[in-house]
């Protein structure tokens, strides 16, 4: 594609100092790795200075990029409000992903009621049970399972070895990454006198809504009564555990190996970072953020940015740790201290007895 027509396509200013916007761009590239015909993008100014030695044909910047920072004459520039944005649209004009043929393999196992819509894409060892429905334009790769009665959306990708179990409900353009487990049975036991445990029957919905991404061995269970919902927009990473009962609002991101534990509301536009744990039957309010390795033990108000474990607010854990690092110097001042003290509690005594006078 030429380099104007991907600016136009982009909606970005280009300056070039050479060959224009008659610049052929083949791929994109990271900037350390980019050759002549790529396309690479700088989102974060530290970055700025690997501009300098690119091997890019062009690059996207964000519009607050100093004019003082300058590529090669070869490399033109893409400039952007929002630089990340962008890159990923690019990435989606310049990359022609390889489409599945149409239809349902020949050794995928349909059973005869299941509902298929119009152009969808079922790969081999694929099995669909009785009742489901798979909506149009839906790839199914190979080695799916969907179970009795799943309804799945349209335009919806699942990969290799996702298990859609029964009755679970996905809306359309979801995606669900290789391994993911949706409507697994929930962690739900009753102790007993003798000391066993007695399966609390798990077979209560699972609905996932629409534009909804999940990652690879990511597991969402079903809960006993109720309801395990996704909301629309929410995106998860791979290795989280979503347990029964969990509700998960819009547009809210999960990192990697996050665990909530069952029957919390996450609400909407929460952010967790990676291995962040929850406990269960709480709230965590709208737009909080939780740091890495935050552990969640209660309730959390809307708009709080938490830190640590338990966590709390990051400006109070930030003033903690610099305390924190500095415990064995305190240990050893306060030791030091109470020798003191001790000496001149001893003084003292044999300054008030008549001997000491």
């Amino acid at each position: 594609m030429k380099l104007q027509d991907l600016a136009e396509r982009l909606q970005c200013r280009l300056e070039s100092e050479a060959g224009g916007g008659d610049v052929e761009i083949r791929r994109v590239a990271g900037i350390e790795q980019a050759a002549p015909g790529d396309l690479t993008f700088v989102a974060n100014p530290k970055y700025y200075g690997q501009l300098a030695t690119t091997g890019a044909s062009a690059a996207i910047v964000g519009d607050g990029m100093p004019d003082g920072v300058r590529p090669p004459a070869t490399c033109a520039l893409l400039r952007a409000a929002d630089p990340y944005s962008v890159w990923a649209r690019a990435i989606a004009l310049l990359t022609a992903p390889v489409a599945p043929p149409r239809g349902v393999d020949r050794l995928a196992a349909i059973a005869p009621d299941v509902a298929l819509g119009a152009d969808v894409s079922i790969g081999p060892f694929a099995v669909v049970e009785s009742g489901a429905s798979i909506g149009a334009r839906t790839v199914v790769h190979p080695h799916v399972v969907i179970g009795r009665g799943a309804r799945v959306g349209e335009d919806c990708v699942l990969h290799a070895h996702v298990s859609i179990r029964e009755q679970v409900v996905v809306g359309h353009r979801v995606i669900v990454q290789n391994g993911a487990v949706i409507g697994s049975d929930g962690f739900g036991f009753a102790k007993q006198p003798d000391g066993t445990h007695l399966k609390i029957p798990q077979h209560a919905d699972v609905v996932i809504e629409d534009d909804v991404e999940i990652g690879a061995n990511t597991t969402i269970d079903r809960p006993a009564v109720g309801e395990t919902r996704i909301r629309a927009g929410a995106k998860i990473d791979n290795l989280v555990q979503i347990a029964h009962g969990v509700t998960i609002g819009h547009r809210v991101v999960l990192a990697s190996q996050v665990g909530i534990a069952g029957s919390t509301v996450v609400e909407d536009d929460v952010v967790m970072a990676g291995q962040v744990g929850v406990g269960g039957h709480l709230r965590v309010g709208r737009g909080v953020v939780a740091a890495g390795k935050t552990g969640i033990t209660k309730s959390v108000e809307p708009g709080e940015f938490i830190t640590g474990y338990p966590g709390i607010p990051n400006r109070e854990w930030r003033k903690a740790s610099v305390v924190f690092r500095h415990l064995p110097a305190l240990k050893k001042r306060i030791e030091e201290l109470e020798r003191h003290v001790a000496e001149l509690m001893e003084k003292l005594a044999e300054w008030r007895t008549p001997t000491g006078r």
